[in-house]
């Protein structure tokens, strides 16, 4: 049920549920685990086993430049993958050139064109009278003038796969002989995502998937139907829409997402690249001395925010999606914005001292920031109790934090 809510292809949990049969009847159950603990262990493995057991990493070598053309249907979210995979590239030390090659919607250039402004990457300047092919071909002369070393080529879509796009593509792949094909489809599409997928492998011979808007309610049965259907690995998943929002994808951390278990790891490497170090231990020293102010707290939550939406924040968090559906509980962005206007409402002495935050002082903040009296009241209150819990968890220690969550 788990897979099919997922949306899973009904043949590839069949095969699914029969290899996890297979492996649990007459399965020793280890001495560390319950018979339950055992089962849930061997399907999680079998969920790994089937999306590649291990991280794929792209193939850019043999090339100068190398380079990744990204085929797709319209609307599967290309264009802003192409800018992602720029800055993702970016940060294993490539030096990455844009090529917008979808001719026919001037806006598909316009839109690259303007993305790589604003990640400071190059983008080849290509015009709608240009043929696809040569676009290519000029800009992977350019690439190389520039010292640029990996092309991104951001190919036309169409509303479904026909013989002139498979044509043009062919004619892109003969041409270029690029590094690697990755085709971009959309998570949310569930089965149609399989199938495209399949065609797009039959006619083209790709070589990786990147899954886009996986940050909705699609819970990642596209990437174990598209990698059990097809043979091929899924290399990259969107995860926002922000231009940092492209991650590797890792079978382990999708087998969790799948089973509604978190991802934890996920979580972990969003607070890394969003958390300032120096801020951090700031912080800690300022917790030691129970000196934590409102504009401690205010910082704390730009660099929440910086790490994505909060439903996928918590999405992450292994048991919340249960939680969720019987508590029917929603995490809401705009209590974020509510209590960020609250806080910049408020002058730099009362955010230092929130002691000094009498009833006329809080009437002028709600009337600053647009909330009632109440919000405010109730602002205090969270902040407060925020403090006792962190000068709780300071005098109990590492050993005692396992209690405190236990209560």
């Amino acid at each position: 049920m788990a897979l099919l809510e997922a949306d899973v292809n009904y043949k590839v949990v069949k095969e699914f549920t029969g290899a996890v049969k297979g492996r649990a009847n007459g399965s020793e159950v280890m001495e560390s685990l319950t018979p339950g603990q055992q089962f849930v262990k061997i399907v999680h493995e079998e969920l790994i086993q089937t999306m590649g057991s291990e991280k794929a990493e792209l193939d850019l070598s043999g090339q100068d430049p190398a380079s990744l053309v990204l085929i797709g249907l319209q609307g599967s979210g290309k264009t802003t993958t192409a800018a992602k995979l720029a800055v993702w590239l970016r940060t294993t030390k490539r030096l990455p050139y844009l090529v917008p090659a979808d001719v026919y919607r001037p806006a598909a250039i316009e839109q690259l064109t303007r993305l790589g402004d604003q990640i400071q990457v190059p983008v080849y300047p290509s015009g709608v009278d240009q043929n696809p092919v040569d676009i290519c071909l000029a800009a992977r002369e350019e690439a190389r003038a520039q010292g640029r070393d990996t092309l991104i080529i951001d190919t036309a879509g169409r509303l479904h796969i026909d013989e002139e796009l498979m044509d043009e593509l062919r004619r892109i792949r003969e041409a270029i002989d690029p590094s690697e094909i990755l085709m971009v489809a959309d998570a949310m599409t569930g089965q149609d995502a399989v199938n495209v997928a399949s065609r797009f492998d039959e006619l083209l011979d790709i070589d990786g998937v990147v899954l886009t808007k996986l940050d909705g309610d699609a819970r990642g049965g596209a990437a174990l139907s598209i990698r059990s259907v097809t043979g091929k690995p899924i290399k990259f998943v969107g995860v926002g829409e922000k231009t940092s929002a492209l991650e590797p994808f890792h079978p382990d951390r999708m087998a969790n997402r799948i089973l509604g278990m978190g991802d934890i790891l996920s979580l972990i490497e969003k607070a890394e690249a969003s958390i300032d170090e120096k801020k951090a231990k700031e912080l800690e020293e300022k917790l030691r001395k129970d000196a934590f102010t409102l504009e401690d707290f205010q910082d704390q939550l730009k660099q929440v925010r910086q790490m994505g939406s909060l439903d996928e924040l918590v999405s992450m968090i292994p048991g919340f999606n249960k939680l969720k559906k019987m508590s029917g509980a929603e995490p809401d962005e705009r209590e974020l914005v509510k209590i960020e206007a609250i806080i910049n409402s408020m002058t730099l002495k009362e955010r230092r001292d929130h002691t000094i935050l009498n009833g006329s002082r809080r009437k002028r903040i709600a009337r600053g920031s647009g909330t009632s009296v109440q919000d405010v009241n109730r602002l205090l209150k969270q902040y407060i109790q925020a403090r006792q819990m962190m000068k709780k968890i300071q005098k109990m220690g590492p050993r005692g934090l396992g209690k405190l969550f236990m209560q």
